[in-house]
């Protein structure tokens, strides 16, 4: 390889300060248009469990450093609500906002540069607008949940196997601490990484080409994972003195074969035999998992704290008993559950709920005046209007894919298909490990469906670059293939 001039390196070096600035300025301007939700609204988008998230920080910071323990830090991720506590310190959740839509906005331009090496500013910003303006991932990237991680979580696991060659050592480490935050960030993540994790490492092992360290990258996810996992683990562990993934979580299992038939039935038939504390709720069960947890009057949430511990440790013993005793029927409408789940996603969640300013004035008593201005809690935010729009984006995005995809199998693009390959799998595995094991929610999908629009995008980008590419790559003076060159992220 030639080695480079003293001018040269000079020139270069030039080339990549500028590049860096101005790639700098256009990841944040990616980070603020995506924030346009949160201030059309006047405040950040808020779900009655955002409150909880926001409380829960302070708890655990109480635990871990004052030790000052409390009898009950919550079902929610505590690793989520510790990360964001320096952000808003009880105080403000706007910096909230910032940081996630600037993570968003990295890891996007992050995307985009694995297909565009060139003329990256202006193929990042049209696609940043594209998704900012009709998609969902502004509206999540602006939401105070941990909604939004999954999808960082996905795409930075397709740049760690994928698109290793194109970051720096840095732009890698940052990776796997925010994949780390992402996997911790909610219990779906993990389920959904693990399953991602084998599903790569299945593609790996059959790949024709077995160049040495192709599992290598799906190996470092691996360890992401056993690092989040053993960082709940040992959290919980410290917190309530018994290591485990979730620490203290809801029954939602049982809710759901509840709410589907089987474990209802299972209880009706068997509760004169059984000493269970579900079973003094026989006649309240509803076909509803959230209002069995959640709702007015729910047996879980009105239950006492014994009776809580109770209903946790009949959990999985009633979801084997239904699965034994109605096999067919609980197959049969957990089909149901995910097809629904697939095909339906909505804007829903940023409604107004009375419980959020409830749960605000405990939280955030200061930021009380301020949420009453918001379109939220004035139920003024065009969500149907919303959603149908986004839904015409994903068919048309669909469109785009299919057109697009046979010139790309064609060139045998192995960064195409891997983004291809994570994004398909998640948006499945999303709708079935949240319509199988938890309640249908318009939300469930909502979060991670504006992938398919990036995807359609990227697909986009890349056959434009292919075209400006053999169009012009050859009448590129020498000096600029060697400033691109160089300029190029080192593995």
């Amino acid at each position: 390889m030639r080695t480079l001039t003293h001018e040269t390196r000079i020139a270069v070096q030039r080339v990549r300060d500028r590049y860096s600035a101005t790639r700098c300025a256009a990841v944040l301007l990616g980070a603020f248009l995506l924030s346009w939700p949160a201030i059309y609204n006047g405040f950040p988008l808020l779900y009655p469990d955002s409150m909880a998230y926001l409380g829960n920080g302070r708890l655990v910071a109480r635990a871990l450093f004052l030790h000052r323990f409390s009898a009950d830090y919550g079902p929610r991720s505590l690793v989520y609500s510790l990360g964001t506590l320096p952000w808003s310190w009880y105080k403000n959740p706007w910096p909230i906002v910032g940081l996630q839509c600037l993570l968003v906005a990295w890891i996007v331009w992050l995307v985009v540069r694995s297909f565009v090496p060139r003329h990256i500013v202006t193929s990042y910003l049209a696609l940043i607008v594209f998704l900012s303006v009709l998609t969902s991932a502004s509206w999540y990237a602006g939401f105070i949940m941990p909604d939004i991680l999954g999808p960082v979580l996905y795409l930075s696991i397709y740049l760690i196997v994928y698109a290793r060659e194109t970051l720096s050592r840095g732009e890698r480490l940052a990776l796997y601490l925010i994949a780390w935050w992402s996997i911790t960030a909610h219990a779906t993540h993990l389920l959904l990484a693990i399953g991602l994790c084998f599903l790569l490492a299945l593609l790996a092992a059959l790949n024709r080409r077995r160049s040495p360290g192709r599992l290598r990258p799906v190996g470092e996810v691996a360890a992401i994972l056993a690092v989040a996992a053993a960082s709940q683990m040992a959290l919980n562990g410290y917190l309530y003195g018994t290591p485990s993934l979730n620490g203290r979580h809801a029954p939602i299992l049982m809710a759901r074969v509840i709410a589907d038939g089987p474990g209802r039935w299972y209880l009706e038939k068997n509760c004169p035999q059984l000493q269970w504390a579900v079973c003094e709720h026989l006649r309240s069960l509803s076909s509803d998992p959230n209002t069995f947890l959640w709702g007015t009057d729910a047996p879980y949430e009105s239950a006492s704290e014994s009776e809580k511990q109770r209903f946790e440790a009949e959990e999985i013993p009633l979801v084997l008993a239904a699965l034994r005793a109605y096999p067919r029927q609980q197959f049969s409408l957990s089909a149901a559950n995910f097809l629904d789940q697939l095909r339906y996603f909505g804007m829903f969640a940023f409604n107004y709920n009375e419980r959020i300013l409830e749960r605000l004035d405990e939280v955030m008593p200061s930021e009380r005046a301020s949420y009453l201005k918001s379109r939220q809690e004035r139920d003024a935010l065009h969500l149907v209007l919303l959603t149908h729009i986004e839904l015409w984006i994903i068919v048309a995005s669909l469109l785009a894919i299919a057109v697009l995809i046979l010139p790309a199998w064609r060139r045998h693009s192995r960064r195409l298909a891997g983004l291809s390959i994570v994004i398909a799998a998640m948006v499945v595995a999303n709708a079935w490990v949240t319509g199988v094991l938890s309640g249908f929610n318009h939300r469930y999908q909502c979060r991670v469906i504006w992938m398919i629009p990036l995807l359609a995008g990227i697909f986009v980008l890349d056959w434009l670059e292919q075209r400006r590419t053999g169009k012009s790559d050859l009448a590129l003076p020498a000096n600029e293939r060697e400033y691109n060159c160089a300029i190029q992220p080192t593995p």
